[in-house]
């Protein structure tokens, strides 16, 4: 990693990534899909960050992104291959078109005779079909339709048939952040394949043709163990880990590759407290890990290094203070620790604490210090 001394001259609090955990969660998931014979596309709403784009693509078929300003910036980078995996809502379709205009093949999501209809008619109106994906309920996480549910062939015949182009399902086992154990987990990926599978077969029997057939999710990705149907998979998170996928068993502590370094700037002792500069808007307010058998409050404690400080945890945030703290039932001692020493918190969420910050320091694999610009907005 980088020499300490180039770490303590940052201001605080800063976004740290560490790029030898980065490409090793990478190299991990690209393994496991290899062995599964499935393409990757993986999710870009994680890093926002065109520098790290380029290492999680290196090997991916396409990306996905959540916001039309992430599909904007990528595909001016390049990336001419996106999945918009956010319902399209219709006032957006014009910037879908613009888009489409430049080369970038960008496909929409929908689940709704309503918006198949709109883009359709945006379709003729711009004599350019644009590509969408049915969303398939998996797990009743959140959006899609049951496979089984006659919509999605009426969908199916209004895009194929009214000037749009159906290009296939999509579906997200959202609940399997919710799981534990590896039986849990790998009940979800085999739940998600089945669902896009007996959409795709209901879609044949109707003539309909589906060349591609989209799941994934960071949970599902690292415990599939058949992805017969399937054509691609998409996860984000994986990317740098964070609490909430330790918690869930995908990963360990170690493989967190995101922190941010934080500066200690007071002491309550009475009170077991110790103050830092980084609140709830360095951190975000994620409390992920408080439904979790272990509630890791508001990020894991470390020193400057990235080791773990056993038993401390952020406690508590105000908007631009934290509070250090032995974790609840933990017989730790708080440790002394002068105003001016440096830390670094380990998130509850990657994609929310990362938000809050416009780049990543990144100690690089070469053992250097380097900053990743950021973007952010819709």
């Amino acid at each position: 990693m980088a020499d300490v001394a180039s770490l303590e001259n940052l201001a605080t609090p800063s976004l740290m990534l560490d790029e030898t955990i980065m490409l090793r969660n990478i190299e991990r998931l690209e393994r496991r899909l290899a062995a599964l014979k499935v393409s990757a596309r993986p999710h870009l709403k994680t890093v926002k960050s065109v520098d790290a784009a380029r290492c999680v693509l290196r090997n991916a078929s396409g990306a996905t992104v959540s916001t039309l300003r992430e599909a904007e910036v990528f595909a001016r980078a390049g990336v001419t291959d996106i999945l918009y995996c956010v319902g399209i809502a219709p006032q957006k379709l014009p910037r879908v078109l613009a888009l489409r205009a430049t080369g970038c093949d960008l496909v929409v999501i929908l689940d709704s005779l309503a918006q198949a209809r709109a883009v359709a008619e945006a379709s003729r109106k711009a004599g350019a079909a644009i590509p969408a994906l049915i969303e398939i309920d998996c797990d009743g996480h959140r959006s899609g339709l049951a496979p089984g549910d006659p919509t999605v062939v009426e969908i199916a015949r209004i895009l194929a048939h009214e000037g749009a182009e159906l290009r296939g399902v999509v579906a997200h086992a959202g609940e399997s952040y919710g799981a534990r154990g590896e039986a849990s987990l790998v009940a979800f990926a085999e739940q998600e394949r089945d669902a896009v599978v007996a959409a795709v077969a209901r879609l044949e029997a109707a003539g309909f043709a589906c060349p591609v057939v989209s799941v994934g999710s960071t949970p599902t990705a690292h415990f599939a163990r058949d992805l017969s149907g399937v054509t691609e998979v998409r996860a984000g998170v994986y990317v740098f880990f964070d609490l909430v996928q330790a918690g869930i068993g995908i990963c360990g502590l170690e493989d967190i590759a995101l922190s941010v370094l934080t500066t200690v700037i007071g002491h309550q002792r009475e009170r077991g407290w110790i103050m830092i500069d980084a609140g709830w808007m360095a951190l975000s307010r994620d409390r992920g890990t408080a439904s979790q058998p272990v509630d890791q409050g508001y990020g894991v404690v470390c020193d400057i290094e990235g080791r773990v400080l056993d038993g401390l945890i952020v406690a508590a945030t105000n908007q631009e203070h934290g509070i250090i703290a032995a974790r609840p039932g933990s017989a730790v001692q708080l440790p002394e620790m002068a105003v001016g020493t440096m830390l670094r918190i380990l998130p509850n969420h990657a994609c929310a604490t990362a938000a809050q910050f416009d780049g990543y320091q990144v100690l690089t694999a070469a053992g250097g210090l380097d900053y990743w610009p950021r973007f952010r907005g819709w």
